[in-house]
């Protein structure tokens, strides 16, 4: 039983920040009583349906719960539509806009569509913490509320920067970790999962259930994945996202366009690769181990087909310099036509291959605009167009020119 406690144990520590087990003592006996029990783990994860669509970002907590899936435990997602009213102010240096129950909805539908690409359907429980907070009395809050204390809430660091800096902390944020502490007491959680900012919110978990008079929760955190800029939190708003739902062509490029600093962390926490063989890669060729990785990624979310022909496209259009063969046709807005011709400039923005117009004169700017494989030299060039031609924007954009009625 102690080698299968400690294979387990090996499995789980894989892609968890330093310290993240709190406490490894605890898991490892968990896991025991576990086996000799015949009983799974119960692991919870709560997630906040904020918006409708998730990112590879999500789901590096949410590998970590299939991990526990696989190993023979059960998965207990709480789709956090109380909490998503409320907003976890984990991070941030400002109070969150409040949602209403109808987005929350909408967003938690698509959101656990999504996540039945990473999670298996037999070793989970799907509830939404609103089945137990929409019965709570005004006094059943008090209660909650009474268990803690503000100075350890400004214990906290974002808290605790906001109140320094004189940035108003509404009293509704204070609620959302009780909530999330309340969630572990409903659910009877043995492991709770959560990124590194959700560390204060999971070790309240902790408290509620002892008070409680249940075992306190192992927790576990992982880390927050950065985006495609290498710098910044992997983030739709920040545009530096993969979403889970792209198509294989575009996961695929994006994901050949990170740093290669990246492919490490990349390959721990959103691939299942073996460990020897992910060093072996990194000790080869940067780009030889960055299609792996981006054919592993897109292969888990679509298909095996889906990343060898998109391997072999991306090969030809940036290797061969060829051109994919679906480019899209873009019909030339008829305002742009004038005596001197089309102006670059307009063509890249009007045409939605670039967001403005400053963004456009430095792609131009860079060498990365060509019409028929032919560079644009000049942010002031004038084009005579026939039609037909290819227009090519940085390195993945594409389009094949129309001319009005054509």
């Amino acid at each position: 039983m102690s080698t299968e406690v400690e294979r387990q144990l090996d499995v789980i520590r894989r892609g968890v920040v330093p310290g993240g087990i709190v406490t490894e003592d605890e898991l490892r006996s968990k896991l025991a009583r576990s086996l000799a029990e015949a009983r799974p783990l119960r692991v919870k994860l709560g997630v906040d349906p904020t918006a409708p669509d998730i990112h590879l970002g999500h789901t590096v907590v949410l590998r970590k719960l299939r991990q526990f899936q696989d190993l023979g435990h059960t998965a207990v997602l709480i789709i956090g539509d109380y909490t998503a009213m409320v907003g976890d102010p984990s991070g941030r240096s400002k109070t969150r806009p409040q949602l209403t129950y109808d987005q929350v909805e909408a967003n938690a539908q698509t959101y656990v569509a999504q996540v039945s690409h990473i999670l298996r359907s037999d070793r989970l429980e799907v509830v939404r913490n609103g089945d137990w907070f929409r019965k709570m009395s005004f006094l059943d809050v008090l209660r909650l509320a009474g268990k803690m204390t503000v100075a350890r809430m400004l214990e906290r660091d974002d808290f605790a920067k906001r109140y320094a800096a004189g940035n108003p902390i509404a009293l509704h944020e204070f609620v959302y970790c009780l909530m999330q502490g309340q969630d572990s007491v409903e659910i009877k959680a043995d492991v709770e999962l959560g990124g590194t900012d959700q560390t204060f919110n999971l070790m309240v978990g902790r408290d509620f259930q002892r008070d409680a008079g249940l075992e306190p929760q192992v927790c576990i955190t992982t880390p927050i994945l950065p985006g495609l800029d290498g710098v910044n939190k992997m983030s739709k708003s920040l545009g530096n996202h993969i979403g889970v739902t792209d198509p294989p062509a575009q996961m695929f490029g994006k994901l050949m366009s990170i740093p290669d600093n990246l492919m490490r962390d990349y390959y721990i926490l959103l691939t299942n690769l073996p460990l020897p063989e992910v060093e072996t890669l990194l000790a080869g060729h940067p780009r030889d181990a960055k299609v792996r990785l981006a054919k592993e990624i897109v292969a888990f979310y679509h298909t095996q087909a889906d990343a060898a022909s998109v391997a072999a496209e991306f090969d030809k259009v940036f290797r061969e310099g060829g051109l994919p063969g679906d480019i899209p046709s873009v019909e030339v807005p008829p305002g742009l036509f004038e005596p001197a011709g089309v102006w670059i400039v307009k063509l890249i923005v009007d045409t939605a291959l670039a967001s403005s117009s400053s963004e456009a004169r430095r792609l131009i700017a860079q060498g990365g605009v060509s019409l028929d494989g032919t560079r644009i030299e000049s942010v002031d060039a004038r084009l005579n167009l026939k039609g037909g031609e290819v227009l090519r924007v940085g390195k993945r954009k594409f389009a094949r020119l129309v001319l009005p009625g054509q």
